[in-house]
């Protein structure tokens, strides 16, 4: 497989170690620990709206790039649910609101986002339809999203 050749410079993201600055406590540390990036209620919520309109999908043995949460191969579609805080939802007022480890957490998200624009340009590239969602989107309006998925279809 070739590298990835990046159109804009990939974020380079510091390390997150004592020896570079970065330090948290014992119970922040369980509690970042405990976060899960597959199976989250709003991704749970989705596939269970999705089966019961008979939208049925597959759950890939091997990841696809970007690791859609959902992939329906036969309408060439990826459906992707973003947490807000990961994924820099409102970000140009959010990040201020960071205030400990500012390097790091401002070069994670802004790293996660650009990663997201080139997931989104190799799906695109290659016919597909990508649909990204918000997890409080999902988890507020379903039905709002259900209708975008569904537009989507065929």
């Amino acid at each position: 497989m070739k590298p990835k050749k990046y159109i804009l410079p990939k974020i380079a993201v510091p390390q997150f170690s004592e020896d570079n600055g970065f330090y948290t406590t014992k119970v922040r540390s369980f509690n970042m620990s405990q976060i899960k990036s597959k199976g989250t209620k709003a991704e749970k919520l989705l596939k269970k709206a999705l089966w019961q309109a008979g939208i049925r999908y597959k759950t890939p043995k091997n990841h696809l790039f970007g690791k859609p949460d959902v992939s329906l191969k036969i309408y060439k579609l990826v459906i992707f649910v973003d947490g807000a805080f990961w994924h820099g939802y409102d970000w140009e007022c959010r990040k201020h609101a960071i205030k400990s480890n500012r390097e790091f957490w401002i070069a994670k998200i802004e790293r996660n986002m650009q990663r997201d624009q080139e997931v989104n340009e190799f799906y695109r590239s290659k016919g597909w339809t990508v649909l990204r969602f918000w997890d409080f989107e999902v988890q507020e309006e379903l039905g709002v999203c259900m209708k975008i998925i569904l537009g989507n279809l065929g």
